[in-house]
């Protein structure tokens, strides 16, 4: 009896504890609020200036979830549309990339095909002058952007400067819904693979996957490559859709675990499979993540395909979106994902900070093992690892500040210009003649780039100073500048192919569109190559899959 009184006199001691400490919190909550509350109160009525308060709270709350993760973000009534178009893929705008330009100006750089834009007759390399009567130098390409964008239906003028015209030229254009395409393109490669570039898990795109399988099974796909490097991710329930594609009936996809019981659920295909034989290859890349990574991860787990590429990002977290007053949203973390063998992929530790507040990556030495289905080892924590690794050639410096340069667009304008028709992507190729006048271009016009070697030589020759060994070695150091000292005409040479291949698809972009961007890069693809390889190779994709004795 004794030793019942001492439990429950204990159970009593404990239970207000838990009460107390769910008080103390909501407590700290509610006095927080009141103090921020109470600070906004005060600067807008005695501070020396006068704030513009909607800018300064909004700059508070970015601040605050700032500390969080990145995916933890507040949406304004204002920023509804970027909110829908993460999700559904849809805007209303008028259908085209556009870029930055003369540092001051804002230019076409590829509308998108049957879009409002193409059908209105803007072409990649026109340069934005006014929107009705608002001029647009000077303007930011987001400032543009957002002007484009408005309500289905809605109309503006937009006067251009088209390149070889005098004078500018005006177009009416009437704003519609615009639908990114999921898949932009899709194809048989090397006659008997099938290939689809997917570029985001949009509502309803398991739809557009579905479809693009089928029409490429029907014209003899014996294999399939899902292209998911450089895809964010966006809708779990659509990754769950796609993988069932390929897996039967009851398997589970997920599970997800948070703070809370609704954030806790376990996703299960439903349905048949539409091919539960047919080999599979998954390329994916660096930024390769969240859903994008449940679907390889799912794949891999199951052994039902081949994983080709660079390690993923390693997005394990999933969000919720959830309303706010006044029309707003805030799109939160509300739980992690553990695809079929129990891993998560999440990489960045983000609740443990460094000394410099800096989210940290978790060390490979700190992931564990998990198992796929047939007992292959796999790991947490740091993305999904690729089965078979294919590490790509680094862009040579001239090469990436060429991607960004304006010489770009008007070598491929004038060229789209002089050139009216293309026979097809297939038989595209610039010749030697259309280099040369490429290069003819760079070397007249104001391009720079930042010669790596001459830099470090410098930094070199400045420690050299600095620690007294510079005029001992002065003629060592002389010798070697020579060497270095390679001019533009040198590295346009020297890097002849993949500036070819650079400016090949900026060309090619202004015929085909995207699809056609696709397919030309599609010709030197080493990882497509590997995919097909392994394709091509049964008793290569059994080895793969199977469990190494």
């Amino acid at each position: 009896m004794k030793k019942l009184y001492c439990i429950f006199a204990l159970l009593i001691l404990v239970l207000p504890a838990k009460a107390q400490n769910t008080g103390d919190r909501n407590f700290e909550v509610a006095k927080n609020i009141d103090i921020f509350t109470a600070i906004c109160k005060e600067l807008e009525q005695y501070y020396v200036d006068t704030l513009d308060t909607k800018k300064v709270v909004r700059k508070g709350i970015d601040y605050m979830l700032g500390q969080l993760d990145p995916y933890t973000v507040y949406y304004s009534d204002e920023d509804m549309g970027e909110l829908k178009m993460m999700t559904t893929g849809k805007y209303a705008g008028i259908g085209s990339v556009i870029r930055l330009y003369q540092k001051d100006k804002v230019i076409i750089s590829e509308p998108y095909a049957n879009s409002p834009a193409a059908r209105a007759g803007l072409k990649a390399g026109d340069v934005l002058l006014k929107i009705d009567n608002t001029d647009l130098t000077g303007k930011s390409t987001a400032d543009v952007s957002a002007m484009l964008k408005g309500e289905p239906g809605t109309s503006f003028v937009l006067k251009v400067q088209r390149p070889g015209v005098q004078k500018p030229l005006d177009f009416k254009i009437i704003r519609e819904t615009i639908a990114t395409p999921a898949v932009p393109y899709y194809g048989l490669v090397k006659g008997d693979v099938g290939y689809i570039d997917f570029s985001g898990f949009t509502e309803n795109c398991s739809k557009d996957i579905r479809k693009a399988v089928i029409e490429l099974k029907g014209k003899g796909a014996k294999g399939l490559v899902f292209d998911l490097r450089n895809n964010g991710g966006g809708l779990l329930s659509e990754a769950v859709e796609i993988v069932n594609l390929f897996l039967p009936k009851g398997k589970l996809v997920l599970k997800t675990k948070g703070k809370i019981k609704s954030a806790e659920s376990e996703y299960f295909t439903k349905k048949e499979p539409l091919d539960a034989d047919i080999p599979l290859v998954v390329l994916v890349n660096d930024n390769t993540a969240s859903s994008s990574e449940i679907m390889a991860g799912t794949l891999q787990d199951y052994d039902r395909g081949v994983i080709v590429g660079t390690r993923t990002y390693g997005k394990g977290l999933v969000q919720t979106v959830r309303e706010m007053p006044y029309s707003s949203s805030i799109k939160l973390t509300t739980s992690k994902y553990y695809i079929p063998s129990g891993r998560c992929v999440q990489a960045i530790d983000y609740k443990n900070r460094d000394g410099m507040g800096r989210a940290t990556r978790i060390a490979d030495s700190l992931t564990h093992v998990f198992h796929t289905e047939i007992g292959r080892e796999v790991r947490d924590g740091g993305g999904i690892r690729p089965d078979v690794e294919v590490k790509l050639d680094t862009l040579a410096n001239i090469t990436a500040y060429l991607s960004a340069a304006d010489v770009l667009v008007d070598f491929a304008t004038d060229y789209y210009y002089s050139h009216p028709n293309l026979a097809s992507v297939a038989a595209f190729q610039l010749t030697d003649e259309d280099y040369a006048k490429f290069c003819d271009m760079v070397k007249k016009s104001d391009f720079t780039y930042d010669k790596q070697t001459e830099s470090v030589l410098k930094s070199l020759k400045q420690i050299a100073e600095f620690e007294g060994y510079l005029e001992s070695a002065k003629e060592e150091f002389d010798a070697l500048e020579k060497k270095l000292n390679h001019n533009i005409e040198f590295d346009l040479q020297q890097n002849k192919e993949e500036i070819l291949r650079l400016l090949s698809d900026e060309v090619i972009k202004r015929y085909f569109y995207q699809a056609g961007s696709v397919e030309q890069q599609l010709k030197y693809d080493k990882e497509l190559d590997k995919a097909v390889e392994i394709l091509h190779d049964t008793a290569q994709y059994k080895s793969i899959l199977s469990l190494k004795k």
